[in-house]
């Protein structure tokens, strides 16, 4: 994936992916693989919720979570509701999270090294002016 390079303040920022909570595993996976032709790059999460990253054809992703039992079931969600975080790329997680910090936002996850199988990252979370849920997500 290209990393950006116009963005002064954060750098490297760019897409990374769009996370969504299924309400039907093999459906949702189904329709991103076969309909959408999206290539999975890795899986993981536990044997009770699989996750799963997809390449959407330019190095952005799609992260599928499986439904738990608490999941809201599809006619009780909202438009977006199934958008549970978006990520942005960067190639420095930990200078990125202290921008956001200094402007006084949320961390709610400082930066985390993880690994995902076949991807190593540094993550962190925090929350948007309106509550948002944002992701930064450095790739090693």
């Amino acid at each position: 994936m290209a990393i950006g390079t116009k963005n002064s303040v954060i750098h490297g920022c760019g897409a990374h992916h769009i996370a969504v909570q299924t309400r039907d595993w093999d459906v949702s996976l189904n329709f991103y693989k076969d309909v959408l032709g999206m290539e999975v790059i890795a899986e993981f999460g536990s044997p009770d919720r699989k996750i799963v990253l997809l390449d959407m054809g330019d190095g952005s992703h799609m992260e599928l979570f499986q439904p738990t039992a608490s999941s809201p079931a599809l006619k009780d969600a909202s438009p977006n509701d199934p958008v549970t975080h978006f990520a942005l790329a960067t190639t420095d997680a930990r200078a990125a999270v202290e921008q956001v910090r200094q402007a006084g936002g949320e961390v709610t996850l400082e930066p985390t090294d993880v690994d995902l199988g076949n991807i190593k990252a540094t993550i962190a979370f925090f929350k948007g002016p309106s509550g948002e849920v944002i992701e930064f997500f450095e790739t090693h």
